[in-house]
């Protein structure tokens, strides 16, 4: 049985710190660095950030639409990333928020997380909003493999709002969710490791109480949260343990574009000053 991701998790913690880099190719980052909205530009992109990242975090979040956007060319600089990281010792989570049901959802799971998968990482984004349960066999097998997954619980783009916050008997969705993969959690995890395979997505500038979680206890200690939203859509790294309270030691702080703004000779040192800042902050 192969190391749980939750382990691989803590000990990135522990060796790194909780900050996590987004690679976000957006085009105008692109010309901010100089660099062509292209193929090319994306790939010196992406394997800068990576460098700078090498030995400063423990974690890396490529956005996959950014790579998308650029076709099969740009698959390719994905996979090439992918593969580069795999043989350095950071965790990739890949932001694709996929989510479908059957023989659909085994295909994702290949493509991401399965024996020969072109795009090899340890954990990507998935969306439960086409039933929570239709999530079920990826969990299983992601755990079974060693690998994560996080599930979008509670986002802050107010246009999930009226979803998010829909009432299911006593609970609003985002907190059933929460639950649900707490239960799951229990279940799954490695015996002694303080967190779970199976982490939730959960924003960083939310208002909790108006999804129903109102706060975020040792009820639910063994799900990992990645949390976006710092930095440049507002919330402080200093501020984290504010932010979630009991649950600070879960929080995989995702910061981008508030870094990766310094540009290829400013990138290593910004990544240093955040990760300090939000260590400060969860002391």
């Amino acid at each position: 049985m192969p190391t749980s991701f939750g382990s691989r998790l803590g000990q990135a913690f522990g060796d790194y710190g909780q900050l996590c880099v987004g690679i976000d190719p957006h085009s105008s980052l692109l010309e901010e660095w100089g660099l062509s909205d292209d193929v090319v530009g994306l790939e010196t992109f992406a394997l800068t950030v990576l460098s700078a990242a090498v030995g400063r975090v423990g974690i890396i979040k490529p956005q996959v639409s950014f790579f998308e956007r650029h076709g099969s060319k740009g698959f390719a600089v994905l996979e090439k990333l992918a593969r580069a990281a795999a043989e350095t010792d950071l965790l990739v989570i890949m932001d694709a928020k996929r989510g479908d049901i059957g023989s659909t959802m085994e295909g994702y799971f290949d493509a991401w997380l399965g024996q020969t998968a072109p795009f090899v990482c340890d954990a990507i984004t998935v969306s439960p909003y086409l039933g929570f349960d239709s999530l079920k066999p990826i969990m299983s097998a992601a755990v079974e493999r060693g690998k994560g997954l996080f599930v979008l619980a509670a986002t802050s783009n107010p246009e999930a709002k009226k979803l998010q916050q829909a009432k299911v008997a006593d609970q609003t969705v985002a907190a059933s969710i929460y639950s649900e993969l707490q239960r799951i959690n229990e279940v799954t995890s490695e015996g002694g490791a303080d967190l779970g395979s199976i982490g939730a997505v959960v924003g960083a500038t939310l208002n909790f109480g108006s999804v129903g979680l109102h706060s975020l206890t040792a009820e639910a200690a063994l799900t990992p949260i990645l949390a976006p939203g710092f930095g440049a859509q507002g919330a402080e790294l200093a501020d984290a343990a504010a932010i979630f309270g009991a649950a600070k030691s879960q929080v995989i702080a995702s910061v981008s574009r508030s870094v990766l703004s310094a540009g290829a000779a400013g990138l290593s040192s910004a990544i240093e000053r955040a990760n300090a800042e939000l260590a400060a902050g969860l002391a």
